[in-house]
């Protein structure tokens, strides 16, 4: 009698979740904006104010990118239709590649489509059997999907903890290629990597540095260069991958290094070789970008102006707001129930802001995730930091979970490490088995 194969389909029809929020009427994701105006948007006729972006320079509606945006689609059209490595290289992407190595003061810099490819394409080419990745348990899903990809093998280590990182090396294999990943800033914190003793440590295993600069692109930096140049590390970081999405307004992502690296990524990455490449529009827009965030410097400071003002802000009403150091403030509120709900109270009362809750941070530590922008006017934050106190007496602030529901870790990564430091060196290090992204 033949056995009756396992339907795929039916955990589709179990899962739920999205269905009770919405029956409870607060489910936050997949919000339909009809207009954008930066450091608001439109939806349903209705005026938010924008704290759920990315956007820290406000370029994404700066009339110069989107003209530029424009020319470039008028001159090549709206898409490539092709790879770079066959069809799809435009003048455009030479340029903007040429801009970002003279920008970061790198030999060379290749385009991806998106930085998740970025992080994927470069993780999984560099490594072979027989190497390590050593990866912060905070990094983004897109290192720890490239880490999955990889044929290394995958070593978290604590959170911006020199001397984790220093333990899980010191077990490695001496003569295995070992590679360092961490998060310039941290995109649900909002802190920032400890490069210095990390890199300190690296280095004396002889491992390569691999820093993603997603969230400290025109954030940190002398001209937003990055945390890498913040700390004046440029010449001891190997490998700098950076994206679009962020201060830059627009998408795609990039990887930065000497010569040799980026052009045998440019042989070997699939995610650049088996994908189309950067829109035109994309390449224009962000070339001016970069421009401008070079030339108005004043932008990058007002956004600190903004980013001071609503720390100070928050933890006057109560708020805890962790160990942020940056424009990214996570507002601590416990159970994902209330940052549901806390979230559609601030979206009812004109704030757009969104919810991250388990696996994207640790089950019982649910935030609201607010982001600050340059073009945040005074009167915008005000507004902000008067619905979130209101919130707080209708509400309250943070709810601390007595107990972490049996069957659910505090956060993927954490029953590697505690075993590891317990003595169990595979369940630490164990094969590729991270079966949820960790932000």
């Amino acid at each position: 009698m033949r056995t009756l194969a396992r339907d795929l389909f039916q955990k589709c029809r179990d899962y739920r979740d999205s269905a009770d929020a919405k029956a409870q009427g607060f489910y936050p994701y997949f919000r339909q904006i009809d207009e954008t105006h930066g450091n608001y948007v439109m939806c349903d006729g209705e005026r938010k104010i924008m704290i759920g972006s990315n956007n820290y320079l406000g370029l994404a509606q700066d009339e110069r990118v989107i003209e530029a945006a424009c020319e470039a689609t008028r001159a090549y059209g709206a898409g490539c239709t092709g790879s770079r490595l066959l069809n799809g290289t435009i003048r455009l992407h030479s340029q903007l590649e040429e801009a970002l190595a003279d920008f970061l003061q790198r030999e060379a810099v290749l385009l991806f489509s998106t930085g998740f490819f970025a992080n994927q394409g470069a993780l999984a080419s560099l490594t072979e059997d027989g190497d390590v990745i050593l990866c912060d348990r905070e990094n983004h899903a897109s290192i720890i999907d490239g880490c999955q990809f990889a044929p290394a093998k995958l070593v978290p280590y604590r959170h911006n903890s020199a001397s984790s990182l220093g333990n899980r090396l010191k077990r490695q294999a001496p003569e295995a290629g070992k590679l360092v990943v961490m998060d310039g800033v941290f995109s649900m914190s909002g802190d920032i990597a400890d490069l210095p003793p990390q890199l300190e440590v690296a280095k004396s295993y002889g491992a390569r540095v691999y820093v993603d600069e997603a969230h400290s692109l025109g954030v940190l930096g002398p001209k937003g260069r990055g945390v890498v140049h913040h700390f004046g590390l440029n010449d001891d970081v190997d490998i700098v991958m950076g994206t679009f999405s962020k201060s830059l307004g627009s998408m795609g992502g990039f990887i930065a290094g000497d010569r040799q690296m980026i052009e045998f990524l440019k042989h070997r990455a699939r995610c650049l070789i088996f994908t189309a490449s950067l829109a035109p529009a994309v390449a224009g827009g962000v070339l001016k970008a970069l421009e401008i965030m070079q030339q108005e410097p004043e932008r990058m400071e007002q956004l600190w102006r903004n980013t001071h003002k609503m720390h100070e802000g928050f933890k006057r009403i109560g708020f805890k707001i962790g160990t942020t150091q940056t424009p990214i403030v996570p507002i601590l509120i416990g159970s994902e129930a209330k940052a549901f709900m806390f979230t559609q109270r601030l979206f009812e009362e004109g704030v757009f802001a969104t919810p991250a809750i388990y696996p994207a941070v640790r089950y019982g530590e649910a935030i609201v995730r607010t982001s600050y922008m340059a073009t945040h006017t005074d009167d915008d934050l005000d507004h902000v930091l008067e619905i979130f106190e209101k919130l707080a007496r209708e509400l309250g602030t943070f709810d601390d979970p007595a107990y972490v529901e049996p069957g659910r870790r505090r956060n993927v990564f954490d029953f590697r490490l505690d075993a590891s430091e317990n003595g169990s060196e595979g369940a630490a290090e164990g094969q590729n088995g991270y079966h949820q992204a960790t932000k």
